[in-house]
This record gives structure tokens, sequence and C-alpha cells, in this order.
């Protein structure tokens, strides 16, 4: 909090006396310029905290008491019916995604082939250049000027919202079709970039757009959606929509359940464990239907090799102890490398943030240059490979004549293949198959496989930051799976090695992730389920766990480290270890704005304008010995409720009776994200401004309250664990007036 004048607040009956009443007694200097928390919130985002905290003043209690078993029945068939709809919802947009994707990026590899085939290099290169140019054009103007939210992964931000962040716009109905269209455009324009975070990001904003409760505007106002304006139920339902859309991604129903455990909620329980399991279970369900369809032929170039299912590795593996040296190598090299790639990203970022600085212009030219260079990696290199001769037991046609497959042609002569060209002239889904294939162990040649994880790390870096919807998860696997695969070629092909150069890739894919994401278990079933292998288990784990705990020692994950570029706050589930040497009281800043039980509107009115605050205790004073007793705390949205409806307004201040019976809980429900009332929205006249208020009805009178010498870590845990936007911090001493405080 900034600090003000005293000066500038009135009693409830209009004398000049400060409501910004003394904080605890000052036991340090009011700068706190050594410890880390002087700098939370130094240069953030515009962003506001949300209220996971129920509010039990007496018009909730009233509104509790009133439900019978009819509306419990609503609610909970409402919560169950909402997640099945984003498992639906969520599960046809990816299905549409990649339907898009592999058409469209498809046709683009038919019609360039055929022209290499015609002996028309020079127009093959135009024609692949220029539609990869328009798709990410295309991706970056829809983001720039409809939806600025839609940029990146998504995840950083569905993570901090889960964490009690609400940044402008990140999970508006905008946002959401950007998501879907730019992430469609910028994959299919060949940029190493992925779609797996941006389906996250769209799952999220299918939950959040569902549980706004209805909307007057568009006439859906059914009673059984007035239970879902708050947002304790939403947080819930983005959650669902966050695994949702991890299992839309990979058709990986338990690790998207896993990743919204492991890595997405700050908050959990079991009930909803099994909302985000039925949720990926509708996903997992509605696509295998789908794809059955697509196996028929009837959806164009999409449908061989299922969706995003690297289903190629199902054979019978066996590994033994002088296996293990290799797959630890694997993992302290996934760790080293996965930190260094972190690194590179995170200062690639900072550049990409002082160019975008200078304005749309700068990132639309800052992603076509990215474009243009990635096409010319992509078609020119290939030109360094050398030609193969065909296998004589190829499992497919040798070379590739089309878009996927193990072996493309493109500048050999029949009977023989470009290796390079296999991996690099492909799409991510497909170059990833083609690493993970087994039988294949003298198909590619080490310098190629080198080459191509060279070129895959730095476009990867590179594309990340344009203004787009682009992930990071595809990268990194594909990424991963070439420098496993190398590994592999370098020490599999011993004669005791039973580990071939496939699994060595699955190895890499799975220790650059952890070094990357620094996640375990959910990594662990997602690969597994992307293999479709469960003997794999034993290994990927191995590796999961070392590269994480290589990599710990370098940096933070690499969601972390894009959250805080962003200037998103988040609240970390432990404390430091300079926390126990502090207490709340050394944290305080102020001055601290209380209300009487009765106010005047005109004292409203003026703290609500020259504060920012969210939450104001009420303090009423005793008759009888003069001490100050703590009777809750209102909310600035009530409080703005209250000043619009002006039913509550008295002539005169005395406590009113009634318990706010005029207002129902519908009154205070909360309104989509971002689209609340403020204080420039009141007309209140100069009469009004004389009048009172009761406040006690609308207070929350159970808010969460601390004693003063409680350390600074024990706060911590109970601010993240409950969830909280508000705690009280109250006097040690209880006949000392005026001596507690909040923190917001």
């Amino acid at each position: 909090m900034n600090r003000l004048s005293p000066d500038g607040g009135f009693d409830g009956n209009g004398n000049s006396e400060s409501l910004a009443t003394p904080l605890l007694l000052p036991q340090r200097s009011l700068t706190n310029s050594t410890s880390q928390v002087a700098l939370v919130g130094a240069n953030v985002c515009p962003i506001e905290s949300l209220d996971y905290e129920i509010a039990e003043n007496d018009v909730f209690k009233q509104d509790w008491r009133s439900r019978g078993k009819k509306q419990m029945f609503q609610y909970l068939f409402m919560k169950w019916s909402l997640c099945f709809l984003v498992g639906l919802i969520v599960s046809l947009i990816g299905f549409f995604n990649n339907l898009a994707v592999e058409n469209i990026a498809g046709l683009k590899f038919v019609v360039t082939s055929n022209m290499m085939l015609a002996g028309r290099s020079k127009m093959a290169f135009f024609v692949f250049s220029a539609s990869n140019m328009i798709l990410t054009l295309f991706a970056c103007l829809i983001t720039a000027f409809i939806a600025p939210a839609a940029a990146g992964s998504g995840i950083p931000e569905v993570k901090a919202y889960l964490n009690g962040v609400d940044a402008p716009g990140i999970l508006s109905l905008r946002t959401l079709f950007v998501k879907v269209v730019g992430s469609i455009t910028a994959v299919s324009a060949s940029l190493v970039v992925g779609k797996a975070g941006p389906m996250v990001h769209t799952g999220a904003c299918v939950a959040s757009l569902l549980s706004q409760g209805g909307s007057k505007k568009y006439g859906l106002t059914w009673k059984w959606l007035r239970f879902f304006k708050n947002d304790r139920d939403r947080r819930d339902l983005v959650t669902c929509g966050s695994a949702a859309g991890i299992a839309a991604a990979f058709r990986a129903p338990v690790g998207g359940v896993l990743f919204a455990l492991e890595e997405m909620a700050s908050w959990w329980r079991s009930a909803l464990l099994w909302r985000s399991f039925f949720a990926t279970a509708v996903v997992a369900i509605v696509l295998r239907a789908l794809i059955d369809v697509c196996l028929s032929g009837k959806c164009g170039l999409f449908g061989k090799g299922g969706l995003i299912m690297f289903d190629v590795y199902s054979a019978n593996i066996t590994y033994h102890l002088a296996d293990i040296p290799s797959v630890l190598l694997l993992g302290v090299m996934g760790g080293i490398l996965g930190s260094f790639y972190n690194f590179l990203l995170e200062k690639v970022l900072r550049v990409y943030n002082y160019i975008n600085e200078k304005g749309t212009v700068y990132k639309i030219l800052l992603a076509c240059l990215i474009s243009l260079f990635t096409s010319c990696l992509l078609f020119g290199v290939p030109w360094l490979g050398t030609c193969q001769p065909c296998p004589p037991d190829a499992l497919e046609a040798c070379p590739t004549i089309g878009r996927s497959g193990n072996y493309k042609k493109f500048q050999c002569s029949s009977g023989h293949y470009n290796d390079l060209a296999s991996l690099i002239f492909n799409t991510n889904d497909d170059a990833i198959r083609n690493l993970f294939s087994r039988n294949t162990d003298s198909e590619f040649h080490a310098s190629s496989v080198l080459v191509f994880f060279l070129i895959c790390c730095v476009l990867s870096i590179l594309s990340y930051g344009i203004v787009a919807p682009v992930g990071l998860f595809v990268p990194v696997i594909v990424t991963g799976a070439s420098y496993g695969r190398f590994v592999g070629m370098l020490f599999g092909s011993r004669p005791h090695s039973s580990l071939n150069h496939g699994l060595y890739a699955v190895l890499g894919a799975a220790s650059f992730l952890g070094g990357s994401m620094r996640m375990t278990v959910s990594l662990c079933v997602i690969l597994l389920e992307l293999t479709n292998n469960l003997l794999l288990l034993p290994l990927i784990m191995l590796v999961l766990l070392i590269s994480k705990t290589v990599a710990d020692a370098f940096n933070g994950n690499i969601y972390d480290l894009i959250m805080k570029a962003k200037g998103l706050p988040y609240l970390e589930a432990h404390a430091e270890p300079y926390m126990r040497q502090l207490t709340v009281a050394d944290v305080l800043s102020g001055p601290l704005w209380t209300f009487h039980g009765v106010e005047k509107v005109g004292t409203i009115i003026h703290v609500l304008r020259i504060t920012r605050h969210n939450g104001f205790p009420i303090v009423d004073e005793r008759s009888e010995d003069d001490s100050r007793v703590l009777s809750g705390l209102i909310l600035r949205a009530h409080l703005i409720v209250l000043l619009k409806r002006k039913d509550a307004f008295m002539s005169t201040p005395v406590e009113r009776g009634g318990g706010g019976a005029e207002f129902s809980a519908a009154d205070f429900a909360k309104r989509g994200s971002g689209n609340g009332d403020t204080i420039d929205d009141l007309q209140i006249s100069a009469e009004e401004m004389e009048m009172y208020v009761d406040l006690r009805p609308f207070t929350n009178a159970s808010p969460y309250t601390v004693v003063e010498t409680m350390s600074l870590a024990k706060a911590l845990v109970l601010f993240r664990q409950l969830g909280l936007r508000h705690l009280l911090v109250i006097p040690k001493i209880s006949n000392v007036s005026s001596l507690f405080s909040c923190l917001i």
C-alpha cells in the first residue's frame, strides 16, 4: 500500500478525523530494502486478485439457509454438467485444431514436394516461404489487434489465475477465438512451436466462459447458472478445463489430470480430482470416436497415426543393468541442457520485450523475420544432407512421396531418400514419430540428428516470443527426442545393449522435459500414454527424477520464469528460510483504512476514490471502555453494490434492523472477469452523500485473523493453502486500541 496523508479521511459524522488508523507499533524501518518482500509488486502488469474465500455475511447466511434439496440438486447437477460440457467442447476444439493443422500444413508440404519432384526448386522455396509468411502474419495480426493476451502458450497465465491472479482479458471470448485460430495458423506455418500450451489456455477459457453464470446481454439467465457467479467455483472449473486441454492435446486423460494437479492448481481436493478426471474421460471418448471417423479417410490428410498419438513403440522391450549408465547420462545431460534452454529462452524473451515495447509494427516485423529465417533453414539445410539408398526391409514406401514418412525424397534420385529432410522438412508431430520409431537404427546419420537438434533448439527459442499463440511442449519434446536419439547413436550400439535408438529418443524427450519444465509424475504418465507402452515406466521415471534434480540446481522451471518475466505475481507453496526470522508485523505497511459499522455515504465514496484496496475492516467502539472491536471485513465490490442500489441508505446514523433483507445473494454475485462496476460508475447526489449506511449485515463477520507475532512463514502457508485474499493482523495485547492491520 502507498502511504497516504491522515488528513484525507473523515469519521462517521463528517469530522476531520482520519480513517487511516495507526498500524501495529513500528518494530522496524518503514523502508524494507533488504527483504525480498519489498520487491513484490514492484513492476507488475495491471492485475486484480480473486476472492476465493466465502464472505459469510448476513445475506449469504440467509441465502444458504433458504436452499432446499432442490437447490442442492441443481448445484450438483450443474457442476457435473459443466464438466461434461468442458470436456466435450475442448475435445471438439482439439480435434478441429489438429484436423486444420494437418490439412493446411500437409497441403503445403504436398505442393512443395510436387514442385521438387518436377525440378522447380526455386518455385518450391518461394511457395513454402510465402505460405509460411502469410500464416505467421495472420496469426500475429489477429493476436496483436484482437486479443494480445492470447500470445504465448497461456500456461503461465492460467497458472497465475489458479493462484489467485486475474490479469485482464486472459480468459475472455476474444482470447479464446484468437487462441484457437492463431494456434492453427502458427503451427501450420512450420514454426517450431506447439499447440499443447494453447490447448491448456483454450480449455481454461472454455471453462471460464461456461462458469460466468449466464449473460443478460444474450438472454442466458437460466436460474440454475446463478450458483457459479463466484471465483471459487470458477477456479474449480478452470482447473478442469486446463486438465481437459492437455488431455485433448496429447490424448492423455490421466496425464491431463496429473498435469493440472502437479503444475497448474494451487489448491486441490478430492472432489476436484473426480470432476477433472470426468472431464478428461469425456475428452478421451470423444476423440476416440472422431479418430475412428478419420481413419476411414474422411478427414483429408488427417488420420494417419492418430491424434498426436505417437503409437510407435508398442513392441516388447527388454533392458538390463548394463543399460543403466547410459540412461543416467541421459538424465544428467537432459537436466543440464534443459536448464540451459530455460536460461537462453529467458534472455531472448527479454530482448523481445525490448523490441515489442517499440510498438505493434515492430512485433509484426519481428515475427515475419523469424518466419523467413525458419523457412530458409527448413528448406535450405536438407540440401546439405546426403542421399541414402532405401533399405530393402523398409516397413513403408521408400522414398516417401507426399507429406509424412521416414523417407523424404527431397532432391534425391529414385530409390534414395534424404534423412535430414525426413526430420526437418516435416511437421513437428511427424518428426517426433520418425525419431520415436523402432527398427530404424540405420536410417538416420548421427550428424543429421545433431544438426536437427541444434536447429530445433535455436528455432524453438526464437519462435516462442513472437506475438502469436505458440506453445513450448511439443518443441521441447522434439528437441529432447533428437538429443536422445543422438546419444543412442553414440552409446546404444554396444554389443550387450538392448536399447534401440527409438527408445533413446523417448528417454531423451523425457529428460529434456524434466530439465526444462521440472515436472515428474504428470510428464511420466503423459509420455506413457503417448508411446502406449507401460514397459517404459521405470526408465522414464529414472530420467525424469535425475533431470529435474540436476536442473533445479541452476534455475526454475520454464513456466515460472515466463510468469516472472510477464510480471504475474505468484505465491509459492513453500516459505523462504528468511521468513522464519520475520513476523507479520515486520512486513506491514500503511495506512490502514477502516469503516465504522454505521458509516456516512460521503466517507465511503471518499475512501473508495483515494484507495485501491479491495477489503476494509469494520471497526466499532464500545461505549463502556472506549475499546475498539473488529466486527469483520467488507469488500469493495459489496460497497459499490450498496452505493449503487441505495436501498440501504438512512438519514440518521442508527443501527438498522432486518439484516439486509431487501438484498439477496444474487445482488452481490460476481460477474465475469473484469466486468464489475467501479466507483466512477456511481451517480450519488449531494443530499445522498450526507446519508448513512449500516454495513454490518453485509460484513464478513468471520474473516481469517492472525496475531502480530505469527511468523511470516506460517502466515504465508495459511494464506496459500486457504486461497485467501485478505488476512487480518490483530495485536497480541487485546486492550490496546487501534492496533490492528490488514494484509491485502
